[in-house]
């Protein structure tokens, strides 16, 4: 047998060790695991009715962290996304209340306020040179204010019944509408990322992003985009979880940021930009909300949580490591 033949002869894995697999894996392996250990842990974790309890608490995570691939792969981090969430709702809520009780104008006014908030976190970085760490930072401050400001900290009402029925209530072939549009947005998401030039300009600027430049990528162009598709899916997730709730409160989404970057590290994005899938971001989602379920089954305390949350975001972000 030739060189040539035995090369290409050679399994996939030949000369791989057991943890280069892992890591490629760490993801999926988790994944499967989590939900064996619970199935054994507790009688209702394994059910229809509690699966798609998961699959509605994890949508917000789930929709937001397909935007924050996108940043993280080109390099950069938004910290700001919890309290853009937060005042994404608002603006959907007052818009419906005081301008008109519609819920396309609803659904338009949180998009819009998170694409704003989204092009300055972009436009700061990109084109000032300010870290994004920093930037959204900020920003996370300057929403949260805001949010809390516009309505003197009180909830906003909403009373629009089609509004629940596409963003909270409803069910398609008894899914729940909330899991329904994250099929629809994660699938979007891994088109736009792995199907268009977009995505492969994403993955040259956090990757390489001189050699980008000097192959005509426009790398500033690339960065302030995905921050405002990071925003824009902020303000579309607020819509859900102001459909179900039926009102927008000023103080949600504190520490949401976390629980999304901690979804997209565990879906085997790197830190360090350059690399990543979204279907591996949606698999983070999952063992953060399947995670987070099953500790709530078996009687875990909330800080116990928050431990065992932190051991496993430092794993993967070890494993993430180039």
């Amino acid at each position: 047998m030739s060189a040539s033949t035995s090369s290409i002869a050679r399994p996939r894995w030949a000369g791989h060790t057991v943890a280069d697999f892992v890591r490629e894996y760490f993801v999926y392996i988790a994944l499967v695991a989590l939900i064996v250990f619970f199935s054994i842990a507790s009688p209702y974790f394994l059910t229809p009715d509690n699966f798609a309890n998961i699959g509605r608490q994890t949508a917000t995570v789930s929709i937001i962290a397909v935007g924050m691939a996108f940043v993280i792969i080109n390099g950069q981090i938004d910290l700001s996304v919890g309290s853009v969430f937060a005042v994404c709702g608002m603006a959907a809520a007052l818009a419906m209340q005081y301008v008109w009780n519609f819920w396309l104008l609803g659904a338009l006014a949180a998009i819009a306020v998170g694409v704003l908030f989204g092009f300055a976190n972009g436009f700061i970085t990109a084109k000032l040179g300010v870290p994004s760490f920093l930037v959204t930072l900020g920003i996370l401050g300057v929403a949260r204010g805001i949010a809390l400001l516009i309505t003197d900290t009180r909830p906003v009402l909403i009373s629009n019944p089609t509004y629940f029925e596409i963003f909270g209530e409803s069910r398609i072939l008894g899914v729940p509408i909330a899991v329904v549009w994250t099929i629809v947005i994660v699938g979007l998401g891994a088109l736009l990322l792995h199907k268009t030039v977009f995505g492969l300009r994403t993955f040259a600027t956090g990757g390489n992003p001189q050699a980008a430049r000097f192959t005509g990528v426009k790398t500033k162009r690339t960065i302030i985009f995905a921050f405002m598709l990071t925003g824009a899916l902020a303000g579309f997730a607020s819509l859900l979880f102001t459909g179900i709730a039926h009102a927008a409160r000023p103080d949600v989404g504190a520490g949401l940021e976390l629980d999304v970057i901690a979804a997209v590290i565990l879906g085997g994005v790197s830190l360090f930009g350059g690399r990543g899938t979204i279907v591996g971001v949606l698999a983070g989602s999952l063992i953060i909300g399947i995670m987070n379920n099953g500790l709530v089954l078996m009687g875990v305390s909330s800080s116990v949580q928050q431990i065992i949350k932190g051991i496993i975001i430092i794993a993967a972000v070890s494993l993430s490591k180039k």
